[in-house]
């Protein structure tokens, strides 16, 4: 029997992309890289972290929601798993991405020392490939939007039809003509 030696070992991470509505924005939570050692020193990521040998990829998340973003009431949704082999330059990561989304309440309330809410459309670079991964996650969160009920959580428990149309306009980026949206 003949062992492959090139066989590296990864390490298992989860990396959440939260986002919310501010006024008429889709605002994302950032924060830095912890490491300072590293190559991404000084650079914004989204809350992350490797998974412990005790925790599954749910309990992580909750475990980096919590210690990294300060939140405990967020809908969270598996996004994909980025394998790429060269995804952090320190060693070889596997990301099991999800998408997190709050309630206006939780954005205007939120407060963490080192994470921030920041408009997605002022995300130019961020560190690892956590730019592809909100690329991927706003395209995700957009298509949702056409067949399932995922706006409400990005609402308060009571809105009005503008308030939700609102929404769509602004994960899908385009204005919709209100009777027509109004007859969906």
């Amino acid at each position: 029997m003949t062992i492959d030696t090139s066989f590296r070992f990864a390490i298992a991470a989860v990396d959440a992309v939260i986002f919310g509505i501010e006024g008429r924005e889709l605002k994302v939570l950032i924060r830095p890289v912890e490491t300072e050692t590293t190559s991404y020193a000084g650079q914004l990521c989204f809350p992350g972290g490797v998974m412990r040998s005790t925790e599954n990829a749910e309990e992580t998340l909750a475990r980096i929601l919590r210690d990294k973003a300060g939140l405990d009431t967020v809908f969270t949704e598996q996004l994909y798993t980025f394998t790429d082999i060269n995804r952090d330059k320190r060693s070889r990561a596997v990301s099991i991405a999800y998408i997190g989304l709050v309630t206006p309440e939780v954005l205007a309330l939120h407060s963490h020392e080192k994470a921030q809410w920041m408009s997605v459309s002022n995300v130019s670079k961020l560190a690892y490939d956590h730019f592809e991964i909100l690329g991927m996650a706003r395209k995700r969160l957009a298509s949702k939007l056409l067949y399932t009920t995922i706006a409400r959580t990005l609402l308060s428990k009571r809105f009005t039809l503008s308030e939700l149309q609102a929404v769509y306009e602004i994960v899908c980026g385009e204005v919709f003509d209100k009777r027509n949206f109004r007859k969906k």
